[in-house]
């Protein structure tokens, strides 16, 4: 697994939002989204249908990697491991998502802050950014 943390420019390009295919599942029954999608509702035991996720929502904590993870899995990058931020996503269908935050600067990250999700580069690693605001 590598990492390509904080600047989106030189990440992903891949679509953060809805399009970006973040699947989950939701129980028909009662009202919980789960990801990653399972096929059984936590709370009530009944089947969970695949169901998309908004990628939209807000920062519920972070923190920062400061030291490479232990490889295996992890390899390094050609230009050296940079410290990155991770964090939970909380969606608007009220599920948390665990993921790399692409943030320019480290000192921006605050809890609260909106944010898209998207399913990362293939990797299985969810990846948001934060919303740009409009002019």
């Amino acid at each position: 697994m590598t990492t390509r943390p904080r600047n989106p420019a030189a990440g992903t390009t891949r679509p953060h939002g809805p399009a970006a295919g973040l699947q989950g599942s939701r129980c028909p029954v009662c009202p919980v989204a789960l990801y990653p999608a399972a096929g059984t509702c936590p709370r009530c035991g009944g089947p969970a249908v695949p169901a998309p996720l908004s990628g939209t929502g807000t920062l519920w904590t972070w923190t920062v990697q400061r030291y490479a993870p232990k490889s295996p899995p992890y390899r390094e990058p050609s230009g050296g491991f940079v410290p990155f931020a991770v964090g939970y996503v909380e969606l608007a269908e009220g599920v948390r998502v665990a993921a790399v935050l692409d943030v320019d600067d480290l000192d921006t990250v605050r809890i609260g802050m909106p944010l898209t999700l998207g399913a990362g580069d293939g990797d299985g690693v969810p990846r948001a950014r934060p919303v740009r605001e409009s002019p």
